[in-house]
């Protein structure tokens, strides 16, 4: 998608599209009196008639608007000023690009809007606004013939007068880097198991390596077995898939720099294995590998954008199928750290997955790490389908990524990891088992991965909810969410 930044009077830019918002209580903004006032008042107008209000994510389209050189015109809703933040953003200008991008080949001119700075920057808006744009016109049907949405020709954003043009552009590109890479998770989620199983997610990943100058290596099953991973080995020997890790390395800042481990949940399709699961759990299981997704999308923003920093990704590749040789309830694993695991429910399969791939990481020598993974109902139970749930080993890290989601403007909560939970997962046969009482789920989760990261800063994040979504709405597309992205690149993002 081409971009640029301009200065120019509202009005007097060509495109098929002009997008301008506008925020709740009397009264234009400077930056849109000029724009009024070349079709006739008509903002004043519908905004006196109360047609245009400004709440968040209201859209209207002005049908006849003679006086600018655009085609159309839309108006969205900002919402109140005071409360503006990049969540909200995202949903004004997620809604606007579904609007305007059932056509193919349109080109968008967008007005950046002149809010407070001391809420927001300018350049924060920006790059928000690029990557909401860049996000809204990619559909979930990837296999439509019609995908019902289109990518846009080109984006013309156009900025107040006095701004730091230079700076904008810096930011929109960032944002078009991270709305491509929410796109590939997407794209990568919303595929069928049929095209998107452990070999070739490992054989994208590799060729996204080579694009971008990443160093990967991918683990074959021989491999597997020679690092001793029996826990993600078990998870996969039901299927006729084989499984595969791979690990991907980006080496941006000095040798004395830490070194930051994102880890994936890759369970290709998941089956729930002998502990079946029921029809309707099993239809959207395409989307249990979106912790993988995420660490690959996150790592080709990290190499595109250049970020001087040093980043270990690695996942782990499996499908959890039935057959004559799927593990057993009662079975008994070995991890890679030598750990014994009782499964009593193969349909906890993706933190056995996660256990061997952690205690792998773990002797790469990082410095801190973030798992990502789909992996408890339990924390949907407790936090709803739009907010991360969030464990950790060390407060200190995990207020680092809570500050880059708030940031980001991603919902994060943290859950508890009292020692109680930990009690749960003693076993009579075995070290620990992979699952205790139905209460508490998603910690007793945690406490079982935690026994895999040793002594390093780790956060878990369990993205069951807000990784795939069902439904559309007026500001999201169903399918693949991408969420988690935007958060973890701010996160590696130094600080000025």
């Amino acid at each position: 998608m081409e971009s640029r930044v301009i200065m120019e009077p509202l009005a007097s830019v060509s495109a098929d599209w002009l997008i301008v918002g506008v925020t709740e209580g009397a009264g234009l903004k400077k930056q849109l009196v000029p724009l009024d006032e070349a079709i006739g008042g008509q903002i004043t107008r519908l905004r006196e008639s109360g047609d245009v209000t400004g709440k968040l994510g209201e859209t209207l389209i002005v049908p006849d608007a003679p006086g600018i050189a655009a085609t159309r015109l839309l108006i969205i809703g900002l919402g109140d000023e005071a409360k503006l933040d990049r969540c909200s953003l995202r949903k004004a200008f997620t809604t606007a690009a579904l609007q305007v991008s059932r056509q193919p080949k349109r080109t968008i001119a967008c007005a950046i809007p002149d809010i407070d700075r001391d809420l927001l920057s300018l350049e924060a808006v920006a790059q928000e606004m690029a990557t909401s744009l860049t996000v809204g016109c990619v559909g979930p049907g990837v296999y439509q013939s019609d995908p019902g949405r289109h990518e846009f020709a080109s984006v013309t954003y156009l900025v107040p007068d006095g701004s730091a043009t230079k700076k904008i552009e810096t930011a929109v590109g960032v944002g078009h880097t991270l709305g491509d890479a929410v796109n590939l998770v997407r794209e990568l989620v919303n595929r069928t198991a049929a095209d998107v199983y452990p070999e070739t997610f490992a054989q994208r990943a590799g060729q996204i390596a080579q694009e971008l100058g990443l160093q990967c290596d991918i683990l074959d099953e021989a491999r597997i077995k020679q690092e001793r991973m029996g826990s993600l080995m078990g998870v996969a020997q039901g299927s006729d898939r084989p499984p595969r890790v791979v690990i991907l390395r980006y080496q941006g800042g000095t040798a004395r720099d830490p070194v930051t481990a994102l880890i994936g949940k890759g369970v290709t399709f998941d089956s729930g294995g002998l502990s079946l699961k029921p029809t309707d759990s099993m239809k959207t299981m395409k989307c249990d590998m979106a912790g993988a997704a995420t660490v690959l999308g996150v790592m080709s923003a990290v190499a595109r954008l250049k970020l001087p920093v040093n980043v270990v990704g690695a996942v782990g590749l499996v499908e959890n199928m039935v057959s004559g040789s799927s593990y057993k309830l009662g079975d008994v694993l070995t991890a890679r750290n030598g750990t014994t695991i009782e499964v009593l429910n193969t349909d906890a399969e993706g933190r056995l997955v996660l256990a061997d791939v952690l205690s792998y990481v773990v002797d790469q020598k990082v410095d801190r790490m973030i798992d990502l993974a789909t992996l408890t109902g339990s924390c949907v139970i407790a936090l709803g389908e739009n907010i991360t749930g969030a464990f950790t080993n060390d407060q200190t890290w995990c207020d680092q990524v809570l500050s880059a989601s708030s940031s980001a403007g991603e919902r994060i909560w943290q859950l508890p990891m009292d020692e109680e939970f930990a009690e749960q997962l003693k076993s009579d046969v075995a070290d620990i088992k992979n699952v205790g009482t139905r209460w508490g789920g998603a910690s007793i989760a945690a406490k079982f991965l935690e026994k895999f990261v040793a002594s390093v800063p780790w956060v878990h994040l369990d993205i069951a909810g807000p990784s795939f979504t069902e439904k559309a709405t007026p500001q999201q597309e169903s399918g693949g969410t991408g969420v988690m992205v935007r958060t973890l690149v701010e996160l590696l993002t130094p600080k000025e």
